[in-house]
């Protein structure tokens, strides 16, 4: 291992995750890197953090962000985690190439996690060189943030420092360093490596860790453990709801992937769906589509059921008692999920109100759009430009092949708009706030991915990234920016970059 970084101030530090018995972590400082250079610097969340932005550019702070040096009153340490990675249980995974600096709290009052993604080998490494690829930890950072300006719970994006160094991967590669920023980064995983262990007290120490950091309400509970599953299952059915909302395909819905705090974490090989198809898989390692979009509420289901085993020994003395208990909860997933899904579409089709008949209505255009290969993104975005009396159909009608079938279902909905309250001017502009025109479509951002790895232009990237930060308002002179790719510019697979 390499020798301890040196010391420097940087952050104000007020850690809690350390103080945890040391069989939850090592502690270690990151590898330093041969030539860190700051790539990208997310100057609007460094405020949100309460950070000052020209102390961020400084070479010492550099130097911090590249591993090279260890802020002060940091503690530097890899979350030991296990998981379910494709269905197939590992007892020991980890953060293989990752280091958790410590915590600091932002204007808002929320504690934050600083992690340093790309920082170097650790014990949970599995033979890996615990370093990242520039492409996958641009993604990252495009990808995030977008989520972010989308409204959508998420790990943030801090900083990008090249590191002056190549990985190797199917070929040489630039290496890269990402500040992430979390709410935190304990996962179902993060229990699953206790529970596998039978460690009942370190099970019950994350247990109230995770209450009084996410959930300090459940505490009031006379079944804290009982509340606190219900709490994540009910912030998980909210998540994977506004995923499907805006077309995201996480990609690798491991357990380890998934947050206790209810945050999208880990992209991966993630993507935006263009054309609208349940099945739709991009991830190059997904094979069988397991997690494709449509089964993304299975498996979030799934995921939190492998939770409700770890915390057993928490929920009650009696085991029989306990997984009664844990089952009930777990079993209110797919009604909160619904209810949570329709709510969204609801709001997308320009519904004030929820009615039960709305899931109908919803499902019969999503149907349509299936058959009628229509882009998921230009539909919504459509529909929020159409009127209840009709007659300005041809925009959306024209995304469809055959629209015929699309002609029926807008009938039915403007039956339904009229029953509302609103008039088409305020509806329209609910529509608009709830439906993006801008997502980081896939072929935009591997165009800016390789214009930045392989063209050292970041010009693309900054101006994709700009686009994306206001995605509910028009801009013009950015039209490309909104429009499906054409036949020659779709990306069909995508990577995970380790």
């Amino acid at each position: 291992m390499a020798d301890p970084a040196p010391r420097t101030p940087l952050f104000t530090f007020e850690n809690t995750y350390a103080r945890l018995p040391e069989r939850f972590f090592t502690k270690l400082d990151p590898t330093p890197v041969q030539a860190p250079r700051l790539l990208l610097l997310n100057e609007g969340l460094a405020r949100e953090l309460n950070l000052d932005p020209a102390a961020l550019r400084s070479e010492a702070a550099v130097q911090s962000l590249g591993g090279n040096r260890v802020p002060d009153g940091a503690e530097p340490l890899a979350m030991a985690y296990a998981g379910h990675q494709f269905g197939g249980w590992v007892p020991q995974l980890g953060d293989g190439r990752a280091i958790l600096l410590g915590e600091i709290i932002g204007r808002d009052g929320v504690r934050r996690d600083i992690q340093l993604k790309g920082s170097g080998p650790t014990p949970y490494s599995r033979m890996g060189d615990g370093r990242a690829a520039l492409g996958p930890v641009l993604r990252e950072y495009i990808v995030s943030e977008a989520m972010a300006a989308l409204g959508i719970p998420t790990t943030r994006s801090l900083a990008v420092v090249t590191t002056g160094e190549a990985v190797f991967r199917d070929r040489a590669l630039p290496g890269g360093i990402l500040t992430r920023i979390a709410r935190s980064h304990i996962r179902v995983g993060t229990f699953q490596f206790f529970a596998a262990r039978r460690d009942t007290e370190a099970l019950r120490l994350l247990a109230d860790h995770v209450i009084d950091r996410h959930y300090p309400d459940a505490r009031e509970s006379d079944t804290p453990y009982r509340e606190l599953l219900d709490r994540i299952v009910a912030a998980q059915a909210d998540l994977v709801a506004a995923w499907m909302g805006v077309g995201f395909i996480h990609g690798v819905m491991n357990t380890d992937n998934m947050s206790v705090a209810g945050d999208t974490i880990d992209y991966g090989p993630c993507a935006f769906m263009d054309t609208y198809h349940p099945g739709t898989v991009y991830s190059s390692i997904d094979h069988g589509g397991r997690y494709a979009y449509g089964n993304q509420p299975g498996i979030a289901h799934w995921n939190l059921a492998c939770l409700a085993q770890c915390l057993l020994p928490l929920i009650d003395g009696s085991e029989e008692q306990a997984l009664e208990i844990a089952q009930d909860t777990i079993n209110n997933f797919p009604d909160r999920y619904r209810a949570a899904h329709t709510r969204i579409f609801s709001a997308k089709l320009g519904l004030e109100t929820v009615r039960e008949s709305d899931a109908d209505l919803i499902d019969g255009l999503l149907t349509t759009m299936e058959k009628g290969q229509a882009d998921f993104t230009l539909t919504f975005r459509g529909l929020s430009e159409l009127t209840g009396a009709g007659g300005d159909d041809e925009s959306v009608r024209s995304l469809f092949v055959g629209p015929d079938a699309f002609d029926g279902w807008v009938a039915d909905w403007r039956a339904r708009l009229a029953t509302e309250p609103r008039d088409d001017s305020a509806r329209q502009t609910k529509m608009r706030a709830i439906n993006p025109a801008y997502i980081p479509r896939n072929h935009l951002v591997e165009a800016a991915l390789d214009a930045a790895v392989e063209g050292n232009d970041l010009e693309p990237l900054q101006d994709l990234r700009a686009v994306l930060q206001t995605p509910f308002s028009i801009q013009p002179g950015q039209e490309r920016y909104a429009q499906p790719p054409k036949p020659d510019e779709e990306v069909k697979a995508t990577f995970c970059g380790t």
